[in-house]
């Protein structure tokens, strides 16, 4: 690599930025497969509840895709200022840029993007990952020697194991126990689901309250980084302060949607135990969509001779349903 124009190093092709993370991505496009099937199936439910399903399908597939995905999010605190700093190694040329720091559970994603973003002839718009592992002084290595800009290394070096701030093992502990946590109320959510279709509600609002508790206990695990000092991360005159950001804010909204959820079926199922198993039960239609009668006459002849009395003519009649329930069981002893 050489020095032109006092830039240091020129890269052989353009790097882009980062996008979105891959895992993020196929977590939402999976959630919303689920959705959309359920969307064209929906109007085969018949009958008042339809509404209802729809409601409550779509609430589960909301919490069960904020529980997976902010695993994989690196938005759960946030830092990002604005200074005039040196954009590379031996050189002392500065640069206008927005410098941000992005903590997730599995690392960290520090940002540098110039104002305007075409400066010293280059393109100044980085999004660079570090995650949470026994490599990561390796990862680091290997930015200084593909010449990242100075205040990406500087951010970095601040959570390398070896740095007198410690932010490696606060951090990286942290987000490891928030996202076990947060992986058990998934498992937790599942379990809620199934017993909602069974239905036992009166335990499946207990696992929705469960579930709302591993997302609260996920939430205390990542907010003990803020129970220690932070140490100063100061670029040109201004000093980085992370505070809870997207991803944080939705994992407590959805711990109080799942606890409110959970409340309510353990009261309702109280109160009103018969309604609300009528609300679960996919079969329950009008009644006066499927109500028929249908009439006959029996044979007076036959019932006057076995039981000597005198009956004349008699009619009867019976609901279809009592006719289909009567030709299943039929069926099942044929």
């Amino acid at each position: 690599m050489t020095f032109y124009n006092d830039i240091y190093p020129f890269y052989p092709q353009q790097r882009t930025a980062f996008i979105f993370n891959i895992n993020q991505l196929i977590v939402i496009l999976v959630f919303l497969v689920f959705a959309c099937s359920f969307i064209i199936i929906l109007p085969g439910i018949r009958g008042k509840w339809r509404l209802f399903w729809m409601f409550r399908v779509l609430c589960s597939l909301f919490i069960g895709v904020v529980i997976v995905a902010v695993n994989f999010t690196s938005d759960w605190a946030t830092a990002s200022i604005q200074a005039n700093t040196t954009y590379k190694s031996f050189s002392n040329a500065i640069v206008e840029a927005e410098v941000g720091l992005h903590v997730g559970l599995s690392g960290i994603n520090v940002t540098l993007k110039g104002n305007p973003v075409k400066q010293l002839n280059e393109t100044i718009d980085y999004n660079e990952m570090f995650q949470w592992t026994d490599d990561y002084d390796q990862d680091y290595s290997e930015a200084l020697e593909r010449g990242l800009p100075n205040p990406i290394l500087y951010i970095a070096e601040k959570f390398t194991q070896d740095s007198p701030c410690g932010l490696y093992f606060q951090y990286r502990y942290s987000g490891r126990y928030a996202s076990a946590t947060m992986w058990t109320a998934f498992c937790c959510w599942l379990v809620s689901n199934v017993l909602f279709s069974m239905p036992v509600l009166m335990y499946a609002g207990y696992m929705m309250v469960t579930t709302g508790a591993f997302i609260f206990f996920s939430l205390a695990s990542f907010s003990t980084i803020h129970n220690v000092p932070f140490c100063t991360i100061t670029i040109g005159t201004v000093s980085l302060e992370t505070a809870y950001s997207g991803s944080f804010w939705l994992s407590l909204a959805t711990g109080l949607l799942c606890s409110l959820i959970g409340l309510s079926v353990i009261l309702l199922e109280c109160l009103i135990p018969e309604k609300m198993r009528a609300a679960f039960i996919s079969s329950e239609e009008d009644d006066s969509e499927d109500l028929c009668v249908a009439e006959g006459f029996l044979n007076a002849s036959f019932l006057e001779r076995e039981t000597s009395l005198q009956l004349g003519d008699v009619s009867w009649t019976v609901s279809c349903s009592t006719l289909a329930k009567a030709h299943c069981t039929d069926g099942l002893f044929m």
